[in-house]
């Protein structure tokens, strides 16, 4: 995630071994309980008998949550990520809007972690390596964190730098937070999260091979093209090893910066169109999906008027089957056609012949109001409109409701992800999106 900008992340070790991790996550649990006790108690001496699930889920405790997730790094980050982007319909909002914080930043490693790491990787004389090391990360995340440095040849590159351990903690992480989502509250009844979670612990594996990220992104830079807007660094392959990844580096402000510094609305408006134009380019043409939509994976470039695109740790090939049953389902969204609507959704997975018929309808008229963008004629003004608090409140009282037999298809709700994160960008740029032009040709 290069970016000239260089934010003052906070700095912690990056704890490694099953022990020393499984420590720090016993903390956070406990902090969530501490902090739902504290709460509970003192809504009841007003009076007030508060449900754990409430209790549990305060602003408090996910800015404590936030921050443990943030200093451990790796699979719990990851998850708390997913949480807050795809929790809308079952998060309190302010709940995902302060986890949240975990889309944008990460705690980074201390400077001799960081040596330590470059060392192993390059050997005792790394530094003979580069004319320029900016040891200051210019971002982080769950997997690792971003340098930007000079060559010794004068190339300027983005060095993506593994935190230390992450693939090790991966299934250990993921057992910790399949206990963890056991608590009563934090997911609805009805939902197994197992399917999701091994979904999620796969992904996880395939982030951390930064050798198969440099093919995929290789590959992906192939496949796009020349693009008069989008653009893919490339890899510089001397300088990656199995836990650095070296690019070209990107200049740039992650997407969201483009509301504080007050840019036109026609420059928003060619933004959002773009994403929304490669989001539709990778199911239907592509097949090939970036489904990690972060704001922090698309820098702008004011000067050029381009847009980077990185991290892909994350893409997944669509198949055939899926592509038509996106199809299916986008044309009886633009269309309202309930019938046709229910028809896809079965066949796709999203819903099945054991859910109750009142659940059912439910979930259709949520799918039909998300789709309200597709039905407008001429651009969407995403940022006059109240849909993502309609879809919110539609999606909280479904998924805290009771009757589904069974939850998506985990690759569905990756695909859902990138359309969704895609719609939430429009959503912060205040753009307007003629959805309609977007689909055009592929429907």
């Amino acid at each position: 995630m290069p970016t000239d900008l260089k934010p003052p992340f906070r700095v912690a070790p990056v704890p490694q071994g099953r022990t020393r991790r499984f420590l720090h996550f016993g903390r956070a649990v406990g902090e969530l309980a501490a902090g739902a006790a504290a709460h509970a108690v003192s809504q009841l001496a007003q009076g007030r008998a508060v449900p754990l699930a409430q209790a549990l889920l305060t602003p408090g405790n996910a800015r404590r949550l936030a921050g443990r997730l943030s200093a451990m790094r790796g699979a719990v980050m990851k998850v708390g990520q997913l949480m807050s982007m795809d929790g809308k319909g079952v998060l309190p909002p302010a709940f995902a809007e302060l986890l949240g914080e975990l889309r944008d930043r990460a705690h980074t490693m201390p400077t001799p972690q960081l040596m330590a790491v470059l060392e192993r990787e390059y050997g005792s004389r790394w530094v003979e390596r580069f004319q320029d090391f900016g040891q200051q990360a210019i971002a982080s995340a769950s997997i690792g964190q971003v340098h930007k440095v000079v060559a010794r040849d004068g190339r300027v590159l983005a060095l993506k730098i593994q935190h230390p351990g992450v693939v090790d903690s991966i299934d250990s992480d993921m057992d910790n937070l399949a206990l963890l989502l056991r608590m009563p509250g934090l997911v609805p009844q009805w939902l197994d999260p197992a399917p999701l979670l091994q979904r999620v612990r796969a992904q996880l594996h395939r982030e951390t091979d930064y050798a198969a990220e440099a093919k995929s992104l290789t590959a992906y830079r192939l496949a796009l093209g020349d693009d008069p807007v989008l653009t893919v660094p490339a890899v510089h392959a001397d300088l990656c090893t199995p836990h650095i990844l070296a690019t070209d580096f990107a200049p740039g402000e992650p997407l969201d910066r483009l509301m504080h510094v007050g840019r036109p609305q026609a420059e928003r408006d060619a933004v959002a169109t773009a994403l929304c134009q490669l989001a539709v380019r990778e199911v239907y043409v592509m097949r090939w999906v970036q489904t990690d939509p972060n704001f922090g994976n698309y820098l702008y470039d004011a000067q050029s008027g381009r847009i980077a695109l990185l991290d892909f740790g994350a893409t997944e090939r669509v198949s055939p089957t899926r592509v038509k049953h996106l199809r299916d389902l986008t044309r009886a969204l633009r269309s309202d056609d309930r019938d046709a609507l229910l028809q896809a959704a079965l066949t796709a997975g999203l819903l099945t012949p054991a859910d109750p018929p009142a659940q059912r309808l439910a979930a259709l008229e949520m799918m039909l109001l998300a789709g309200e963008p597709l039905r407008c004629i001429g651009p969407y003004d995403f940022g006059a409109s109240d849909l993502f608090g309609r879809v919110f409140r539609s999606g909280h009282q479904q998924a805290r409701g009771e009757g589904f037999s069974s939850a998506p298809p985990p690759d569905m709700l990756f695909l859902q992800r990138k359309f969704v994160g895609t719609f939430l960008q429009c959503t912060r740029l205040k753009a307007r999106v003629d959805l309609g032009a977007v689909f055009q040709g592929y429907l």
